[in-house]
């Protein structure tokens, strides 16, 4: 009997390999199609602004979520907070994806190009008219993007180690070099391209697996019921309720952190870069309304499936003795692998290859995402904002350079998950609040309101990265989330204030940046 499941095991990672093998094989080759179709810089870093809709909302979408969601917050989110993670789907959806392209998505398409800025730093330095605000900006992209992209790799490779027989440090090389390759080959048109083959493969399998999970309770209705009971919805008014005493210290009550997630995670998305950037290379403004309807829908089934899995996990784990086996010595679960625990523990195995593929896609679209943003930090933002070399010579050592600090970003993110640092969550929580405190105040004011001055967008980024690594530094892991929440918020602040304190920019200037005939 021990012989008949040690060779259906066999086969069952042989099967998964097998599957992986082909699906990486197809994204090489759509990485070399797009190569030959990327003869410059807005052609690897915006595909020169020519995508379309369908394009435009599943490289959205799929970048949002990715194996920090499905991995690190479906597990230690929906075991802590229950059926309460809904809250962050609802944000998620309508702040995060619907209202950010209603609100930012045409206004950034029209004023990139027309001050011919293809990042976040290019366009902070053309609407400030400061070089070194790019210079600034790039440096925090690239370093606050490390640990992002780390957590990412971490949260996939745990699946890898747990589904595959992979060690953890083979599933991670095997992870980045896939990234670093196929992304230096084809750049962001490679990424879209594979978004909408990975958001197809995304879509099926969420929707596949939250079925047939709910399926083994009894169904929709009577899963909510369930989690709905007392036993599992955890008291947000007390800090004894969240995470089920597996939280090393709490330092407010539960509702605190989650409406500090809930905006982090909602409005995050305003100010990240790789975020940023679809708005950047979309087609056409007048395609925001159907890029809506299509990264809505996407964003709210994919939100769903990660945060209501987590949630699941009380049904299949109503036990404190059924997390024994990711218990440590010291008596701590370690939730960042509570997923593909409960997913080999529970899922049949041919779904388990569904979920794997599912975020396999989702983490490889984000990785893309960021190592691309992170590169063009140092090779546009850097050395493009200060060479003088001709324009022609200029642009092949661009492209050149973006290439090198590809691999160089992927390697630096390897030897940090390398470390195996166990919390996940907590990376991505750090790197979306100070990335947030940085850049949301500088970036919506500079979009929408004339009166934003260049000290009001250089003390709203100081404040903001203050403050998140001050408050990071004395909360610590418990107080992350309110960290980062209050890093975005202060900034918005701050920027309108200094703003009115200091001289405006120049009739001319306005002119230049908001066009003839533009209204504020």
């Amino acid at each position: 009997m021990e012989g008949n499941l040690t060779n259906t095991a066999t086969t069952h990672t042989a099967l998964y390999v097998s599957i992986v093998i082909v699906y990486v094989l197809a994204m090489l080759g759509i990485g070399y199609w797009c190569m030959k179709r990327t003869r410059n810089v807005g052609d690897f870093f915006l595909g020169n602004r020519s995508l379309g809709p369908w394009m435009s909302a599943f490289a959205y979408g799929t970048s949002y979520f990715s194996a920090v969601v499905f991995i690190g917050y479906a597990g230690k989110l929906g075991w802590g907070f229950g059926l309460h993670t809904l809250w962050i789907v609802i944000g998620n959806t309508l702040i995060g994806t619907v209202l950010a392209w209603l609100v930012l998505a045409g206004r950034t398409r029209v004023m990139t190009a027309r001050l011919n800025a293809m990042t976040m730093p290019e366009f902070l330095a053309a609407r400030y008219d400061s070089k070194p605000l790019q210079v600034f900006s790039g440096i925090t992209i690239f370093a606050l993007l490390v640990p992002y992209s780390a957590s990412v790799y971490m949260g996939l490779s745990y699946l890898f180690e747990k589904t595959m027989g992979l060690e953890y440090g083979q599933a991670l090389v095997f992870l980045a070099v896939l990234t670093g390759v196929y992304l230096v080959m084809g750049g962001y048109l490679a990424v879209v391209v594979s978004d909408f083959v990975r958001g197809l493969v995304e879509l099926a399998g969420v929707l596949l697996m939250v079925y047939l999970l709910i399926d083994m309770k009894g169904g929709l209705v009577q899963t909510f019921q369930q989690l709905m009971s007392p036993v599992n919805m955890p008291d947000l008014f007390t800090p004894e309720g969240i995470l089920k005493g597996t939280a090393p210290g709490v330092l407010f009550p539960g509702w605190v952190t989650l409406v500090a997630l809930v905006f982090i995670t909602s409005f995050g998305p305003w100010s990240l870069p790789q975020m940023v950037q679809k708005f950047y290379s979309m087609r056409d403004k007048k395609d925001v309304l159907r890029i809506v309807f299509i990264a809505g829908t996407i964003s709210l089934f994919l939100s769903f499936g990660a945060y209501y899995t987590g949630a699941l996990t009380h049904l299949f784990f109503p036990n404190p003795g059924d997390l024994a086996p990711i218990t440590n010595a010291a008596g701590k679960v370690n939730l960042d692998i509570l997923i593909p625990h409960f997913i080999v523990t529970f899922v049949p195995a041919w779904l388990v290859l569904i979920i794997l593929l599912l975020v396999f896609s989702a983490s490889m679209s984000s990785l893309s995402s960021l190592v691309l943003v992170s590169s063009s930090a140092i090779a546009i933002d850097i050395y493009g904002a200060y060479s003088k070399a001709p324009e022609k010579k200029k642009t092949r050592r661009t492209m050149l350079y973006m290439r090198i600090l590809c691999g160089l970003f992927v390697l630096v993110s390897l030897l940090l998950a390398m470390k195996q640092l166990n919390f996940i969550v907590n990376l991505m929580i750090i790197a979306w609040g100070a990335l947030g405190g940085a850049f949301l105040a500088p970036y919506v004011y500079g979009l929408f309101w004339r009166r934003t001055t260049k000290i009001g967008a250089y003390a709203g980024m100081i404040s903001g990265l203050s403050l998140s690594v001050g408050l990071f530094l004395k909360w610590g892991s418990p107080g992350i989330p309110v960290a980062g929440a209050i890093s975005m918020i202060v900034p918005l602040f701050v920027t309108p204030i200094v703003s009115l304190l200091t001289p405006p920019p120049s009739p001319e200037r306005i002119k230049q940046i908001f066009g003839d005939g533009e209204k504020n």
